[in-house]
């Protein structure tokens, strides 16, 4: 990587992790907490404070992203971060279960993850695109483990409120990274005439990555419905599922850092992209063989082997969808898929919750395994895009811009 690509993909990886750690830290705690307000007692309430961040960030990803390629990357960024903040603090203040709701909808109105990955695309190579997505990804991993063990630390010392205050303090950390460390887009892709959203509704590559997003999600948030379940059911106490966990998500880097990324210099990326999808689908059927009759090692193995998979895909599937996008309409692309994404995961939650309580965890694991079959089948004919050198004099533009 140049120094550019450097800074840009730390700076905007840790923007994530910082915007990610916030969110994460209140998941763990969300639901016993909100109980505790007045209208706490209706859970359809509580869940709809949880889930309505995963509703309005969907249906704001295609506005952020064409924004962006309107009006520039970082000022889309900063725009959604103060929103973002701003629905943190009202969370923070929330006397009601309903007003906490609506905190939640401003909170995911601050819809910046397509702005930010195309922002990342456009300062970096596409030879380099991919280990850039991986830091991201990785990122997001990191924080998400180390929030399972930091949220009931922070929560019996500062409380739900507490922890979106710590949430919207994050967010403005992010807006001042954005404006003195992050690289601004170079000038040659600001210049590139704006594209439409057929131009991305009309691409056959970039709808088959959209499915598949939607699938990984929906899958990755529906199968935690039964995980903890069976961690407890094979007897490790909920106050320990930590050590499982952490163990998986760091090993799961080691290893698609060791495999994607040789493997992709030599031309090997579709095969990679695959056997990720079909290695997930062989979890989902391991952990419905296993269900019934549950172990500690098996289901550590289980989980070592879906984050594998699943981190690959988080590194491969953004970039690829940013370099099949159209340049020109790159930041509508992004939004597509990150809406996709957003909707993958609040259908998870939804048919999750209500497939482990109508068919059991079984029912469920043999439900995400199908849909990732589908996902397989729908992916199978892709073609991993050539990767585009930058020309010498583009690179020293770059470095001349951000310097």
């Amino acid at each position: 990587m140049t120094p550019v690509e450097r800074r840009a993909s730390a700076s905007l990886a840790m923007i994530y992790a910082a915007r990610m750690l916030g969110f994460f830290l209140v998941l763990p705690v969300f639901a016993l907490e909100a109980a505790r307000l007045p209208g706490g007692d209706n859970p359809a309430l509580v869940g709809l404070g949880m889930g309505m961040y995963g509703l309005t960030q969907g249906l704001l990803q295609v506005v952020f992203g064409i924004a962006s390629d309107h009006l520039g990357r970082k000022p889309v960024i900063v725009g959604g971060l103060l929103v973002f903040a701003g629905g943190s603090f009202l969370a923070a203040w929330a006397p009601t279960v309903h007003w906490l709701i609506v905190a939640r909808a401003v909170q995911g109105a601050g819809a910046v993850s397509a702005a930010v990955t195309a922002l990342l695309a456009d300062l970096t190579r596409d030879v380099v695109r991919t280990k850039s997505m991986a830091l991201v990804g990785a990122s997001i991993g990191l924080t998400f483990a180390v929030s399972l063990v930091l949220a009931p630390v922070l929560d019996a010392h500062i409380g739900l409120h507490g922890l979106f205050v710590v949430t919207g303090l994050l967010a403005l950390a992010c807006i001042a990274m954005v404006a003195w460390w992050t690289p601004a887009a170079p000038k040659h892709h600001a210049n590139v005439p704006r594209g439409r959203l057929g131009d991305v509704l009309r691409n056959a590559p970039l709808l088959r990555l959209d499915v598949g997003v939607f699938a990984l999600h929906a899958t990755q948030t529906a199968m935690w419905f039964a995980i903890p379940a069976l961690l407890v059911q094979a007897g490790l106490a909920k106050a320990h599922h930590w050590w499982v966990y952490l163990p998986a998500v760091f090993g799961s880097f080691i290893v698609m850092g060791g495999v994607l990324f040789p493997l992709e210099r030599r031309g090997h990326l579709r095969p990679v992209f695959l056997a990720a999808v079909g290695l997930i689908l062989a979890v989902q059927l391991g952990f419905l063989g296993v269900a019934a009759h549950p172990g500690v090692a098996v289901l550590a193995v289980l989980l070592f082997l879906f984050f594998c998979g699943f981190n690959t895909l988080e590194a491969t599937q953004p970039s690829l969808a940013s370099r099949l996008a159209p340049p020109q309409a790159r930041g509508a692309a992004l939004g597509v898929y990150n809406t996709l994404q957003s909707l993958g995961s609040f259908t998870g939650g939804a048919v999750g919750g209500w497939l482990t309580k109508s068919v059991g965890m079984s029912g469920l694991f043999a439900a995400c395994a199908a849909l990732m079959l589908v996902w397989l089948v729908v992916a199978w004919p892709m073609q991993a895009p050539p990767a585009r050198q930058a020309t010498a004099e583009e690179v020293l533009a770059d470095e001349a811009e951000a310097t």
